[in-house]
C-alpha cells in the first residue's frame, strides 16, 4: 500500500513538472519548436506564432522549410546532418520568413531530441529575434561611414590654406555625403583693395550648366542663408511660400538645374561673419532628412574654421610681403599655426557631436579629458614657440590633474633636459592615457597605490633618445586587458609615426610602461 502511494506521488510530481515545463515553453518570448528528423514540425509555441505569424494549427504537421527562404534551405540539410550526429547547433544567425512574406533576423539554437534509449528522433529549436540588434549594428555602421567621411573632410580642410581648394573639397564631400544631385558653395572674398565679391564652387554638374544664370540674388529663398539666419531644408522648395516671389522669373529660370528637394546651410565664422552658404538640390522630393542637415552643418562648421584660417593666411602673406621683416614673419607664421591648432580642435568637436550624440556619459567624459590634455600640452608648446620644452615641465603639466586629485602619490624623477616640442605633445598624451588608466583600474584607483615616473636621456648610435619608465605599485592585482582601448592604439600609432616605441607590461603587482622616443 505504501509503495503504491509513493508511486502515485512520484507520478503526480512528474505530471506537475511536465505541466510547469509546458507552461514555460508556451509563455517564452522566444520561438520554441520541435520537429522530426524528416523536418516535419511537431510542436509550435506562442513565441513562434508571434515571431513567424503562423498558428500552431497551421504549422504542426507541415515541413519546417515553410519558414525558410528558398535560397537558405540548404541550411536545413546541414542542421539535420549535425542533429543526426548528436551535435548541438549554438547561436546560428540566419534569416527566416514570416507568414506575411517579410524576413526576420534570428539567432537559432538546435538540440537533438532523444528517446530514453538514447536514439535521436528529432530536434528542438529555440529561435530568437535579433532584428533590433542587427538594426543597431547597421546604425553603427552608417555612423562609422559618416565619421570616416567627416574625418576625410576634416583632414582635407586642415591641411590646406588655399581658399579655392578648400571650398571645392567641402562642396564635393558634402554633395556626396548627402546624395545630392548637385551642390554649390557661394562665398565672399576680399580683394587687395578690401572690396567684397562673390565666387562659387560647383559639384555634380558642369559649370556651364550654371554659369549663364549669374550669381544668386538676395531673394526671399536665398537671403536667409546669406544673412546667416539659419538652415533651410525643404522636401519641395516649390511649395515653400518664399519661392517664386521675385521677378523676373518668379522661380527657377528656364534651363536651370532641376531643384525639388532643397537644403541651404550658412557658413559663419567664429566672429559671426557670414562667409557664404552651401546649397544642395535634388530633382526628387524629400531627399534630404535631418541626418543630412546635421552632417552638412558639421561640415559647414569645419569650412568656416578653414576659411578663417585661409583668410588669416592670406592676410599674413600680404603683411609679410609688405614688411619684409623676418621677425614679424616668424610671429605671423606662429599665429597661423595657433589657428591651425584651433582648427584641429574645432574639427574634433564637430566630429564628436556626430560620434557621441547617443554615447554613454563615461565615453563623452573620456573624450573631453583627452581634448583637455591635448589643449594643455598645446599651451606649453605655443608658449615655447614650438621649439624645445623642458622634459620636467612637460611631465608636470601632463600629470598635474592626477597629482591634484591624488597628492603625494605620483613621484617623478629625471634630468631637466630640453626636448622637441612636437614630440613632447606625444609624450604628454601618452602620460595622460597612462594616468587615466591608473585612476580607472590601476594604482590610483584605491587609497594606497602609487606611481613612479622616471626618465633619462640616452645616446645610441649617435642619436639621442628620451627613455621614460612608468611603474605602478600598491594597486589592485593587474591582468592583461581583453582588448586594446582607443587611447592606447592612438598613442602607439603616434609614437610609431615618430620612430618611437611603447612597451607595456601587465605585471600582477602593477602596470609598467617604457616609452622610448628619439629626441
Amino acid at each position: 500500500m505504501r509503495l503504491e502511494s509513493e508511486q502515485k506521488i512520484r507520478s503526480s510530481d512528474d505530471e506537475i513538472g511536465l505541466q510547469r515545463l509546458a507552461a514555460i515553453v508556451e509563455s517564452s518570448d522566444d520561438a520554441i519548436i520541435s520537429k522530426g528528423l524528416d523536418g516535419i514540425v511537431t510542436s509550435w509555441n506562442q513565441g513562434a506564432e508571434r515571431l513567424f505569424g503562423y498558428s500552431a494549427e497551421e504549422m504542426i504537421g507541415r515541413p519546417i522549410t515553410t519558414i525558410i527562404p528558398k535560397e537558405r534551405r540548404d541550411e536545413e540539410d546541414l542542421i539535420i546532418g549535425r542533429i543526426r550526429r548528436g551535435e548541438r547547433v549554438d547561436h546560428f544567425e540566419t534569416v527566416r520568413c514570416r507568414k506575411d512574406g517579410s524576413l526576420v533576423d534570428i539567432s537559432l539554437t538546435v538540440s537533438p531530441l532523444r528517446l530514453p534509449d538514447g536514439s535521436i528522433v528529432g530536434a528542438s529549436k529555440i529561435a530568437r529575434d535579433i532584428t533590433d540588434r542587427r538594426q543597431a549594428e547597421a546604425r553603427l555602421a552608417r555612423q562609422a561611414i559618416r565619421l570616416a567621411q567627416l574625418n576625410r573632410a576634416a583632414t582635407i580642410v586642415s591641411q590646406d590654406l588655399d581658399l579655392e581648394r578648400i571650398v571645392q573639397a567641402v562642396t564635393d564631400i558634402a554633395t556626396e555625403l548627402i546624395g545630392a544631385s548637385f551642390g554649390a558653395f557661394f562665398y565672399n572674398i576680399l580683394d587687395d583693395a578690401g572690396e567684397s565679391y562673390l565666387l562659387y564652387s560647383l559639384s555634380g554638374a558642369p559649370r556651364e550648366a550654371f554659369g549663364r544664370f549669374g550669381m544668386p540674388r538676395n531673394t526671399k529663398v536665398f537671403d536667409p542663408t546669406f544673412r546667416g539666419e539659419g538652415i533651410i531644408r525643404s522636401d519641395d522648395i516649390r511649395a515653400d511660400p518664399r519661392y517664386g516671389q521675385n521677378e523676373p522669373h518668379h522661380g527657377m529660370p528656364d534651363g536651370h538645374l532641376p531643384v525639388v528637394s532643397y537644403l541651404a546651410v550658412p557658413v559663419i565664422s567664429s566672429s559671426g561673419r557670414v562667409h557664404g552658404g552651401l546649397f544642395f538640390g535634388h530633382e526628387a522630393r524629400g531627399m534630404f532628412d535631418e541626418d543630412a542637415e546635421t552632417l552638412v552643418a558639421a561640415i559647414a562648421a569645419q569650412a568656416a574654421v578653414a576659411m578663417d584660417n585661409a583668410h588669416l593666411h592670406e592676410a599674413a602673406r600680404v603683411e609679410i610681403v609688405q614688411r619684409a621683416r623676418a621677425e614679424e614673419a616668424l610671429e605671423l607664421t606662429l599665429g597661423e599655426l595657433r589657428h591651425r591648432i584651433k582648427n584641429t580642435l574645432a574639427m574634433v568637436q564637430a566630429i564628436a557631436s556626430q560620434t557621441f550624440c547617443e554615447a554613454p556619459a563615461a565615453e563623452r567624459q573620456a573624450f573631453e579629458a583627452r581634448v583637455r590634455a591635448l589643449s594643455d600640452a598645446h599651451d606649453l608648446l605655443t608658449e615655447r614657440n614650438w621649439g624645445f620644452v623642458s622634459v620636467g615641465e612637460m611631465v608636470e603639466r601632463a600629470l598635474h590633474l592626477f597629482e591634484k586629485i591624488h597628492p603625494g602619490r605620483i613621484a617623478i624623477d629625471g634630468p631637466d633636459a630640453p626636448f622637441p616640442a612636437g614630440k613632447g605633445l606625444l609624450v604628454a598624451m601618452a602620460l595622460h592615457e597612462l594616468g587615466t588608466n591608473a585612476v580607472k583600474y590601476g594604482a590610483l584607483s584605491n587609497d594606497s597605490g602609487r606611481v613612479d615616473l622616471s626618465w633619462d636621456m640616452l645616446c645610441e648610435d649617435d642619436r639621442n633618445f628620451l627613455l621614460l619608465r612608468w611603474t605602478e605599485s600598491g594597486g589592485p592585482a593587474v591582468a592583461p586587458p581583453t582588448r586594446t582601448g582607443f587611447g592606447s592604439r592612438m598613442v602607439e600609432r603616434a609614437l610609431r609615426s615618430q620612430r618611437g616605441d611603447a612597451r607595456i607590461e601587465f605585471d600582477p603587482a602593477g602596470v609598467r610602461c617604457t616609452i622610448k622616443l628619439p629626441a
